[in-house]
């Protein structure tokens, strides 16, 4: 999910902790766990940071450690023990309760996303993702503004988020069917699909689609249960040539592979280099591309540049390249 609605969603387990005596006989732990919860409901993203040297490193990793098994563990432990030394008086077993439920939940509702997390890590280092729920779900966190606001009304935060987890419970149990209705519909417009990748957006009846098949990959838009092919290309095994075994060897490049499970790729000669790009088909935004790696060598096939991450332009690749317009 996205930061903001980590953010409300740490908040709504603050008001939800009212529900637990030890919290609300004790204002002192009442707000130890509301620091709690909203710092534990944020920490697993700290990974973000990554951006900050590139983006090879951030697809890499992002999700990764900070998303396992291990993390689940440490983080309530980190957090608590900071809270702990500044809210002494504090229940301590309490605290840590609530604020293991937020690390919990941050990382439970990020497998839902097509992204998806390591989740099960150090055990498989798998992606686990569900791809049900868009990176930002309106519904999730307007649901979530409208219980603070209640909150902020005098209605009580135990019982409000309490029925309002009642009803993102059954929010999701409707996404997987709608997701499974989905790929029925896919599969009948596309019976040679060997494997049918879907992506939520923001609207809950439109999906975008990419499609493997022994011959093609499709891209396609699935609305209200309609499914549209909007691009086909040709399935073509990538070539025995030096130009890619040089590229391969590009951080960008290696992350771009490691992330996309569907890409077409292109080798481009110009007077001074040879160009590579790999294409994510997974994110179509107005018939663009904008998810990318692209490698540059020269003649002897040593890179010259590289880089991976969203392009909305040639002109803004071509900045990120330092590249001469050509």
């Amino acid at each position: 999910m996205d930061t903001g609605t980590h953010f409300v969603m740490g908040i709504a387990l603050g008001g939800l902790a009212t529900l637990d005596p030890i919290v609300a006989d004790n204002a002192l732990t009442a707000q130890a766990v509301m620091l709690g919860t909203i710092i534990g409901s944020q920490a697993p993203d700290i990974d973000t940071i990554l951006k900050l040297r590139n983006n090879a490193i951030y697809i890499r990793n992002h999700r990764g450690i900070t998303h396992s098994i291990p993390a689940v563990l440490l983080w309530p432990i980190l957090i608590t023990g900071f809270l702990y030394s500044i809210f002494s008086s504090s229940n301590l077993l309490h605290l840590w309760l609530w604020t293991f439920f937020a690390v919990f939940l941050h990382m439970f509702v990020d497998i839902f996303n097509a992204y998806g997390t390591q989740a099960i890590r150090p055990i498989s280092s798998k992606w686990v993702a569900f791809g049900i729920i868009n990176t930002f779900d309106p519904f999730i966190f307007g649901i979530h503004v409208a219980g603070l606001i209640l909150w902020g009304f005098g209605f009580p935060p135990g019982y409000t988020f309490l029925t309002i987890y009642f009803v993102l419970i059954i929010y999701y149990i409707a996404r997987f069917r709608e997701q499974r209705f989905i790929k029925a519909a896919v599969k009948k417009a596309i019976p040679a699909a060997t494997k049918i990748i879907l992506s939520p957006t923001m609207r809950y009846h439109r999906w975008k689609v990419a499609v493997i098949a022994e011959k093609h990959y499709y891209v396609a838009r699935a609305e209200n249960g309609n499914v549209t092919i909007l691009d086909t290309f040709d399935r073509i095994p990538l070539p025995d040539s030096e130009i890619l075994h040089a590229a391969k060897h590009d951080k960008n490049l290696a992350a771009f592979l490691s992330f996309s499970p569907i890409y077409r790729f292109e080798i481009a000669e110009f007077d001074e280099f040879f160009e590579v790009r790999f294409i994510d088909l997974r994110y179509r935004s107005n018939g663009f591309y904008p998810f990318v790696a692209v490698v540059h060598l020269d003649h002897d096939f040593q890179i010259k540049n590289s880089y991976t991450g969203w392009i909305f332009s040639e002109d803004k690749l071509r900045k990120k390249l330092k590249l001469i317009p050509l």
